[in-house]
């Protein structure tokens, strides 16, 4: 459930990639709050400006114009996040990505495997442990990448199209991991996505369309 704490806010936020006539607005004034506990969709097609907008909540892009401001108690590693692309290093495997996030923070190289294989098992890619990224195909890393986010334990979760490469049943299960992490930790739940039947199993839906962050649609 939603709580009273503001994660991150986004006041009248807005990024511009390039100057002059060849500019491009790829975020146009965001007004977007994201609580403890938030369920939130954003729906859009490709190219309307749903990965800016994420970027701008995870700190990798700051703001052309506008405000972009996170909770001071919300470390670097308490935001968690599932790339659309390929973000898997090439020399580590499988279970050695997943781990890493725990790694950086001093963990026990032993639990943060242990941590690692319980993720990826929540995503059915235990099998895959072993394998170097080159050795699996783009919808196994993806999932890989989803299940580097749980052992990780974040948050603030931020999935670009975590379901965008993957088969329905396949999608549905990282989707769920997903779910069922937020909710076992309090995390915010932040899901970019063309993808209707995915939108609809969040609280939340906001749409977005040529960079513009549209009002609010909301489930009961």
């Amino acid at each position: 459930m939603p709580s009273d704490e503001v994660l991150v806010s986004c006041a009248d936020a807005a990024l511009t990639f390039g100057r002059g006539p060849h500019a491009v607005v790829a975020v146009h004034g965001a007004d977007l709050e994201i609580r403890a506990g938030d369920r939130l969709a954003v729906v859009g097609p490709s190219g309307s400006g749903k990965s800016s907008l994420l970027h701008l909540l995870a700190g990798l892009e700051q703001p052309t114009s506008g405000t972009v401001s996170r909770a001071a108690a919300l470390g670097p590693y308490d935001i968690g996040l599932v790339f659309q692309g390929d973000s898997l290093i090439p020399a580590l495997n499988v279970v050695e990505n997943t781990a890493l996030p725990l790694v950086l923070t001093d963990r026990p190289e032993g639990e943060a495997r242990l941590c690692a294989l319980a993720a990826l098992a929540l995503v059915d890619a235990a099998n895959l442990a072993d394998r170097l990224p080159e050795e699996i195909s783009g919808g196994q890393a993806q999932r890989v990448a989803a299940a580097r986010v749980l052992a990780q334990k974040p948050r603030l979760i931020l999935a670009d199209e975590p379901t965008g490469r993957l088969d329905h049943a396949t999608g549905s299960r990282v989707l769920d991991a997903l779910l069922t992490a937020a909710d076992q930790t309090g995390a915010a739940l932040v899901v970019t996505t063309h993808d209707p039947a995915v939108a609809a199993r969040l609280t939340v839906r906001r749409s977005m369309r040529d960079g513009r962050l549209l009002a609010p649609e909301e489930v009961p």
